[in-house]
């Protein structure tokens, strides 16, 4: 029996061993060492480009500034008239976190025929899925306006650009854009909407590879365990779950100059609280304009320092940005504009964690408007006017917020007012997932965060057990696995306490 009992204890010990470890933070790879140099960095770009505009309005009639927007993105290629001779440049434009993402910069040029997706195993020459499988870097453009409806999820290999300029792209069906263990992806561009979850299937991901996948998310965009991702001027909305999730030890992240409507969980970064990989997640949102019908997570954090700075919040039914696992929030120059419910004023929502403990967290605001009575809640060293090597370039840039989102979203797509909606021939509004055409698997007024619906939004599990959308929560826990355990145990000690002896 002893023996037994030995092996009880040692199997007990080393689940605990697993849970507890949770806790420990780990050397990550990849992260800045310096994030807020990052950010200072950013801020002093984003004024240069505005002194330079103002320097250049004085001399109106001069061409540059006709095109020069005080955006620094878009101010380092749309002046060039002859941008499609020279489309890499853009890769040398990319500001934050994400900067360093070369996509296929130095590749060949892929241009993209056939819209088609009818065999994700053994890809057609001249779609979309041929060309992000390879193993050579590429930048990847189109010969003509097109929709490609995917049949299953599109996996992207490393070093590739997806470049929409100069065509109307949709992308949109099963799955949509997967980047997984990879580095150095930019978008740019283009229309994703109308995702919904697929798989169970064999889906080739490089010219060597074909793999068995599960079932996908329905994400418009979902980032796994990589870096170096720059997603820029994109049109987001009506996807089954996130517009953009970023999970698993994603880091090196920029997200800009992209439309987001439409939708419930717009944006999630973080796979678990008690996933401390993700501590070592910098992401930057600049420059978006989170528009029409948006409700929560724009975004909702979990670990790692995240940098929103001049965004356009135009639409919100419970919250702006959402935290839950002690993240760095550094909010700069955005305008936040509150909805008219009294209940629903406030920009942030600390989730799961007691006022106690989220006092402690950094969440900063710096030069940002709130209208219509929004409230941005400071918390650790953002209730102090000066915090870190971020606060040393101010935020200037808050008065030309319109100026800076103007061209948010799609080059050349209409933008949308409030109550006028976005509208794709072809497709209705809602995803099919019940929730009145937002996306995402919760009801709207209904949502598990607040306890309404069962199931747990923050479910350890949550990533692993879902279908149709839905997050489903298993039987046991792991901390409830080992006080079952403990309690066999000292059963067996108990009641057999004599075959000890044997």
């Amino acid at each position: 029996m002893f023996p037994v009992l030995s092996i009880l204890l040692i199997w007990m010990s080393g689940l605990f061993f697993l849970v507890a470890s949770a806790s420990f933070n780990l050397t990550l790879p990849h992260q800045h060492p310096d994030p807020d140099s990052v950010a200072d960095e950013l801020q002093r770009t984003v004024n240069a480009s505005i002194s330079r505009r103002k320097a250049l309005s004085i001399e109106s009639k001069d061409q540059a500034f006709s095109c020069l927007t005080g955006n620094p993105i878009d101010d380092c290629w749309r002046c060039d008239p002859n941008w499609a001779a020279n489309r890499q440049r853009l890769a040398d434009c990319g500001i934050g976190f994400g900067r360093d993402a070369m996509g296929g910069k130095g590749g060949k040029i892929y241009i993209v025929t056939d819209s088609s997706d009818s065999n994700p195993e053994n890809p057609t020459p001249g779609t979309l899925r041929h060309a992000v499988i390879q193993f050579e870097p590429l930048w990847i453009i189109f010969s003509a306006d097109m929709t490609i409806k995917l049949k299953y999820e599109l996996i992207i290999n490393s070093f590739k650009t997806i470049d929409g300029r100069g065509a109307n792209v949709h992308i949109t069906g099963g799955g949509c854009i997967t980047i997984q263990y990879v580095s150095n992806i930019i978008i740019h561009n283009i229309h994703v909407h109308h995702c919904v979850p697929s798989g169970n299937a064999n889906i080739r991901s490089t010219p060597t590879h074909v793999g068995h996948r599960g079932l996908s998310d329905g994400d418009g965009i979902s980032i796994f365990s990589s870096r170096k991702i720059w997603i820029d001027h994109c049109s987001l909305s009506y996807c089954t779950d996130g517009l953009i999730d970023a999970i698993m030890g994603s880091t090196g992240i920029t997200i800009s100059n992209s439309y987001f409507s439409h939708h419930d969980e717009v944006m999630l970064l973080g796979h678990d609280d008690r996933y401390v990989q993700d501590s070592g997640m910098q992401v930057t949102i600049a420059f978006n304009h989170f528009g029409e019908a948006l409700v929560q997570r724009m975004p909702r954090c979990r670990h790692g320092y995240i940098h929103v700075v001049n965004n356009d919040f135009t639409a919100w039914e419970m919250y702006a940005i959402g935290g839950s696992a002690r993240p760095t929030i550094n909010s700069q120059g955005n305008r936040y504009v509150a909805p008219v419910n009294p209940n629903a004023k406030e920009v942030t929502r600390r989730l799961d964690a007691a006022e106690t403990e989220w006092t402690a967290w950094n969440w900063r605001t710096d030069g940002d408007i709130l209208v219509n009575g929004a409230f941005f809640v400071p918390s650790g060293a953002g209730l102090s006017t000066q915090y870190g090597k971020a606060s040393s370039t101010e935020p200037k840039s808050v008065a030309l917020i319109n100026q800076l989102t103007m061209n948010a979203g799609v080059l050349g797509a209409p933008r949308y007012s409030n109550g006028e909606g976005i509208v794709y021939p072809g497709f209705s509004g809602s995803t099919g997932g019940g929730n009145g055409g937002y996306g995402g698997g919760t009801v709207i007024n209904n949502s598990p965060m607040y306890g309404n619906s069962g199931g747990g939004e923050d479910d350890f599990y949550g990533m692993i057990f879902k279908g149709g959308g839905n997050r489903v929560s298993p039987p046991w826990s792991p901390p409830m696995i080992l006080c079952v355990q403990i309690l066999v145990v000292l059963y067996i000690v108990t009641n057999n306490s004599g075959l000890l002896t044997l």
